[in-house]
C-alpha cells in the first residue's frame, strides 16, 4: 500500500525554479489522497496565480509521484483556495529564506 509519506518524499522532486526548495517544504502541497486501487491525488498551490511554472509542476508531480511502486493513476489539482502565504512553509525553509 501506498503511503503519504512516500507520496511526499516523491513531491520533494518538484523545485520551485526561482526559489530553489521543494514544493513540500514550501508549503506548497495542500494535500495527498490515496485510493485503495493505488490512484494518487495531489493538490496543490502556487505562489502566486500568475507564476509561469504551473505546467511543468504539474508534470513533475505526474512523473515523480508516478515512479512510486503501485501507484496506477495521478492527479494533480490547482487550487487557490485558501490562498499561499509564507506561513505555510516549513521552519527550514524559512530559515532558508529569511522569514
Amino acid at each position: 500500500m501506498i503511503t503519504v509519506d512516500e507520496v511526499n518524499d516523491a513531491l520533494r522532486e518538484v523545485i520551485d525554479p526561482e526559489l530553489g526548495l521543494d514544493f513540500v517544504e514550501l508549503g506548497l502541497i495542500y494535500g495527498v489522497e490515496i485510493d485503495p486501487a493505488g490512484a494518487v491525488k495531489v493538490t496543490y498551490t502556487l505562489t502566486t496565480p500568475g507564476c509561469p511554472i504551473g505546467p511543468q509542476v504539474d508534470e513533475q508531480i505526474r512523473e515523480f509521484v508516478g515512479e512510486i511502486e503501485g501507484v496506477s493513476a495521478v492527479d494533480s489539482e490547482l487550487v487557490f483556495t485558501p490562498p499561499w502565504s509564507p506561513e505555510l512553509m516549513s521552519e527550514d525553509a524559512k530559515f532558508a529564506l529569511g522569514f
